[in-house]
């Protein structure tokens, strides 16, 4: 059954050449006059298309989210159209560089897919969401384009798609400030994200003011550093059992009085290594900071018959450790054949594990297994 679709629209005039059509639709209906220009080889081999396929998994979180409680969208989807679709424009509505009016569009229900009028640019994921979310109606906003050119089709669609995202660390910044349903990568960083500018900002806090950011540029702390290191106690760690406090919810005051107490415990007893930057330091240096939030657990694991560790209690078990770490300067005594200066320390999976597996394996020599030191569960090497 062939039909037009009457929208109203706002016809903006960019340039001579370029002309753009913005107008609101209920995405339960794009599927009916747009498709999708997958990206594929003809036989010939020549590439054709521009669209890379669904991702289901994104797909899946955004249903979930439309079908929240009071879901919202606002980027614009970007459709293109073939010149079958026209703008039938209002007497009197005209601006500088605007005019109202009606954008109709051609519907065929028999027609095959490659033959609607319009092609999906940007919003491709969004849109199979929206048609499978348990929804009657969504209405979402729409730019659009009228063109001929797959060319031109294809020069929006990589133009719209390259664009810089937003900086991982403005988004971790801005996570705490939120409280919508988010996608699950985003949502499993919210509470370190909150603990972590907590560290950042508290004025009882010994990290205060000494994490980088993007609106603390001066911090020495690489905040991705910190995130791994609350990360890792939340997985398996004494965060971890602070998760569920009353109510159901994360007791986030326990949870930073544990990092406090730690925190200000390795200030004092690693004194001439504190606050210097990462360059200078590796205890400020993100294998430091991931390492030593491993010896945070197990400090809190050898002390959980007495509940959260104190300060005192971390400074007690951290000194016997000073004598052997070479976070400013010397080589770092790894065992046979794995001696590595102080700066030869990376940031890296490898060098991490090294570094945790030396400072428990210490720890349990030094500390845990001397006469009279209280037990806790079976000491674990098999962390970072």
């Amino acid at each position: 059954m062939k039909t037009e679709l009457r929208l109203p629209a706002i016809e903006v005039r960019q340039s001579a050449k370029r002309t753009l059509y913005t107008f609101a639709v209920d995405a339960k209906l794009v599927p009916s006059f747009a498709t999708v220009s997958r990206i594929r080889r003809n036989t010939g081999d020549d590439l054709q298309g521009y669209q890379r396929p669904e991702v289901l998994a994104h797909i899946e979180e955004i249903r979930t989210y439309v079908e929240s409680e009071s879901p919202m969208i606002p980027n614009a989807v970007v459709l293109a159209f073939d010149s079958r679709v026209r703008f039938e424009s209002h007497p009197g509505h005209k601006g500088a560089y605007a005019r109202a009016g009606t954008l109709v569009i051609p519907v065929d229900d028999e027609a095959p897919e490659e033959e609607r009028p319009g092609f999906i640019v940007d919003g491709q994921q969004r849109l199979a969401a929206i048609r499978d979310a348990s929804v009657k109606s969504f209405p979402i906003c729409v730019s659009a384009f009228v063109t001929d050119d797959v060319r031109e089709q294809t020069e929006q669609f990589i133009l719209v798609n390259s664009t810089k995202p937003l900086p991982k660390g403005l988004i971790y910044e801005l996570l705490p400030t939120t409280d919508t349903a988010l996608p699950t990568l985003l949502q499993r960083r919210r509470l370190p994200a909150h603990l972590m500018i907590r560290l950042n900002q508290d004025a009882a806090s010994p990290l205060r003011g000494m994490i980088h950011t993007p609106t603390n540029p001066t911090g020495a702390i690489k905040d991705n550093s910190i995130l791994k290191m609350v990360e890792n106690s939340l997985s398996d760690g004494v965060l971890y059992r602070l998760r569920d406090g009353s109510g159901g919810e994360a007791d986030i005051e326990a949870m930073l009085g544990v990092l406090f107490a730690f925190w200000r415990a390795v200030s004092t007893v690693f004194d001439d290594s504190w606050g210097l930057p990462p360059k200078r330091s590796r205890l400020m240096h993100g294998a430091g900071i991931v390492s030593l939030g491993f010896l945070m657990d197990t400090i809190a694991e050898r002390y959980r018959h007495k509940g959260l560790p104190t300060e005192a209690m971390f400074v007690r078990d951290l000194k016997p450790l000073k004598p052997l770490c070479r976070w400013t300067d010397g080589y770092w005594e790894f065992g046979p054949g794995q001696q590595r200066k102080w700066n030869e320390i990376q940031n890296t999976t490898k060098d991490i594990q090294m570094l945790v597996n030396y400072l428990l394996l210490q720890y349990k020599s030094i500390v845990w297994n001397k006469p009279g030191a209280p037990r806790g569960r079976q000491l674990s090497l098999n962390g970072a």
